[in-house]
Formats: C-alpha cells, structure tokens, sequence
C-alpha cells in the first residue's frame, strides 16, 4: 500500500518535528524520515530513540529525493536553511513548516525563491510544552490540537491536501486561514501572553525580595508563568518577527491595565469588579470551548 509521505526530511528534529514523526510512525504514513539538525549528537539521539530513521548534517544531503520537508527550526533560521536546501529540492517538492509567525516565512521565502514554490504550505500546530529537544517530544502533542495552515492562491491542491492529511495523521484538527490573520490572532492569543509571562518572572527576580517572593509563590503564580520557561531565543525570534502585530496588542493591553491603575487609584471598586467579572466570564467560556 502507497504511503501518503515516501520520504519526508524533518529540519529542527526536537519537541514539535520530533513529536510529529513519532505521530506519523505510529500511523505508518510515511516510508522513510530523514532528520536534520546543527547537533549532530541530538541527531543520533533521534536515530536510537526511533525518531526519525537516519539523519544528514548537511541540509542540502538531508533533502535530496525527499517529497516532503518540514522546517522546523527558529524564525531567525528559516532564511538561511531555505538558501542552503534550494539547490536540492525536487521540481515538485512540498515545503512546509511550523513556525509562530506566517508574514516573516513568506517574506524569507520570496527572499529566495522569487516566486514562490506552488508546493508551498506553510503551517503552525498550536501545541507545544516549555520543554525542548528530542527526548522531550511524544507521540500524542498534537492529539486534538489545531494545526493553522496558511496556504495562498497559488498553492498546490495536492500540496495542501498532503499537509493537512499529514497533520491529522498526527491526530490534529486542520483549519486554514490567512498568513496576516494568523499573525494578528496569533500575537494576541499566544505572543501576548508569553511576553507578559517572561517580563513578570524577569520583573519579579529582580526585586530585592526575590527569595521570598517566590518562596510563597502558589498555583496561580506557577500556572502563568509556567511559558516563561519555554525556550528564549525562540520566543524572541518569534516576537521580533510578529513585532508589527505584537506591538498593536500590546498597546491595546496597556491601555486597559492603564485603566486598571486608574480604577485601583482611586479605589473605584465598580470598574474594578466590573473588569473583573468581564474576565470571569470569558474566561468560563472560553474553557467550555476547549473542553468541546
């Protein structure tokens, strides 16, 4: 039986590429899974833990005879993997992707290619965990999470129906929209809230009473903070990358907490528990959402 992937070639193979491969093992939808990556002790650990099935060093060797490849490396990395890999890549190659930010890919791939490749799919799975690196990917990450794809007038239908297939091989629920709208949801959503998550922690350790500031630190501390853990260069290749969009929400968050300082100032209690209550709400509504 034909399977839907011959050769798929993972570039970045760590907690996203890595636990997308051991998904699509598990499925047995592709025939063979070439990794690659800077470290080459990562890669042969990938090798062992039966990640991917052998690995390339070199992304131009790593791409060769692949009918898929995945780029799963940092923002600030994806133009320079794209110049290295162009003069491998097959006529009818599908590209794809998992970056945080869609504008910034497009823009690194009209960069060097021109024209864009019709078998362009960029995508970005919204799952993942502070943790990093092969041995902390799993099979289930993606298990009825959304994966956004970002596909343009000109993509491939076929390109676009083997990403997508991909994806819910994976276990996850395929939706498309465009790559400026994806930025706009994605800064608010989820840029938003890292960035406020790393400036509170960077915030709070540089108090005099750091110490004991996080000695009596409870669940609610631990559960906001939590994604300040996740890697830092990344998280900052993908704010200066969605920096235009990053920056819209921010303003529009400091207009409100403004208002908030205001309403604490002047202990004006109905604003407060009217933001408040406003958040409540949502807030309940939105986990009945996830938990449909």
């Amino acid at each position: 039986m034909s399977k839907l992937i011959q050769r798929l070639t993972i570039i970045g193979v760590g907690l996203i590429g890595g636990s997308l491969a051991r998904a699509l093992k598990q499925a047995d939808v592709c025939g063979e899974i070439v990794g690659c990556g800077r470290d080459e002790v990562e890669l042969k650990k990938a090798v062992e833990l039966g990640v991917i099935d052998r690995y390339a060093v070199d992304p131009a060797e790593a791409v060769c005879g692949a009918d898929v490849v995945l780029l799963a490396v940092p923002l600030s990395a994806m133009r320079g993997v794209m110049e290295s890999i162009k003069p491998a890549l097959a006529t009818d190659v599908i590209l794809t992707d998992v970056g945080s930010a869609k504008v910034s890919v497009l823009d690194d791939a009209r960069a060097v290619f021109g024209e864009l490749p019709p078998g362009l799919v960029l995508g970005h799975p919204i799952a993942g965990t502070e943790k990093s690196g092969v041995e902390a990917s799993f099979a289930t990450l993606y298990q009825k999470r959304k994966v956004i794809l970002t596909p343009l007038d000109g993509s491939n239908d076929d390109a676009l129906s083997t990403v997508a297939a991909m994806w819910r091989y994976a276990g996850a629920e395929v939706v498309e929209m465009s790559a400026e709208h994806h930025d706009l949801v994605l800064a608010a959503t989820s840029h938003l809230p890292h960035v406020l998550a790393y400036t509170l922690v960077d915030s709070l350790a540089r108090m005099d009473e750091t110490s004991e500031i996080f000695q009596y630190a409870a669940g609610g501390f631990r559960d906001f903070t939590r994604i300040a853990s996740s890697d830092a260069k990344m998280w900052h290749d993908i704010c200066l990358a969605n920096r235009t969009e990053l920056l819209n929400v921010l303003s529009h968050f400091r207009k409100d907490l403004d208002m908030l300082s205001v309403a604490l100032e002047s202990s004006d209690s109905e604003a407060i528990l009217e933001c408040f209550s406003r958040a409540k709400l949502a807030r309940d509504h939105f986990s009945k959402l996830i938990a449909e």
